[in-house]
């Protein structure tokens, strides 16, 4: 028995073309309907996993400073102690001095290194009190990133029980938009695609309501109609750029023509029975 050969993509019809991307619009619009189910949640989430991130560099940055007050207090220390050592040496000094130059220089050197006494304190105690301070505000950081992460996990859990209820139905409609892109023109698909991002309500394929785009709504000349009931070409809406196809191929009843036509048949047949009763 002779092995059956599958149909390449660029051997459909435009019908069987135009079938293929409604049947894959209508499959989209199901995923996209299941995301909507999850709301913000999405958002919600990947904003606190980014404020975590920040609150996560911003402790690091604290203990940076806090290490770096930590050593600047341990070389003002040093320093301060150098100077004490050197006025202690200098006092030493002046018992042994032999004239009134000697006297003043060391006077000098007493001074110069008590005023580095008196800068290494002040440095010391600007660099203590911004240690501190930049300790309080790691407890209020860490205190504030684990809010964050417990408010995270609940947003987690929440979007976690949503998607395990939808799971299986998405997975299966995605499975289901592969085997129907594979049958796609890729150059169509693509077109198809990006004409699905750029649309609001996620729509790239429509078909016509009562003479009008079923997408932007704008009124769709005769001629062009006619042309996208023969289809035989694909045809875009000339306002939104929207793939346009018959209701008939979209398996949506023209009630509205039904009506159109039934009404004459009323009248005619009220005439009739006016006519008979005169």
């Amino acid at each position: 028995m002779a092995k059956e050969t599958k149909k390449d993509v660029a051997d459909y019809s435009v019908e069987e073309k135009l079938q293929l991307l409604y049947k894959l619009q209508t499959v989209l619009s199901q995923i996209d309907q299941i995301k909507t189910l999850r709301g913000e949640l999405p958002l919600e989430v990947q904003d606190l996993e980014d404020e975590v991130a920040g609150l996560n560099t911003r402790i690091d940055k604290i203990h940076a400073d806090i290490d770096d007050c930590g050593l600047a207090v341990k070389d003002f220390t040093h320093r301060k102690s150098v100077a004490m050592a050197s006025i202690e040496k200098f006092k030493a000094d002046l018992d042994n001095i032999r004239n009134n130059r000697e006297y003043d220089a060391l006077n000098k050197e007493i001074e110069y290194q008590c005023l580095e006494v008196e800068l290494c304190d002040k440095r010391i105690g600007e660099f203590t009190m911004r240690q501190n301070d930049k300790k309080q505000e790691l407890e209020q950081t860490i205190a504030l990133l684990q809010e964050t992460k417990q408010e995270l996990e609940l947003k987690k859990t929440e979007l976690d029980e949503i998607i395990d209820e939808n799971r299986l139905e998405e997975e299966k409609l995605r499975e289901k938009a592969k085997t129907l892109e594979v049958n796609i023109e890729p150059r169509l698909l693509l077109s198809f695609k990006r004409i699905r991002k750029n649309s609001r309500n996620g729509l790239g394929v429509v078909y016509v309501q009562r003479d009008a785009c079923g997408g932007c709504f704008n009124r769709i000349p005769p001629q062009r109609q006619l042309d996208i009931r023969m289809r035989k070409k694909i045809i875009v809406c000339e306002y939104c750029g929207r793939i346009l196809i018959d209701p008939e191929l979209a398996g949506v009843e023209t009630a509205p023509q039904q009506n159109a036509e039934a009404t004459p048949k009323k009248r005619a047949q009220r005439k009739s029975t006016a006519a008979e009763k005169e």
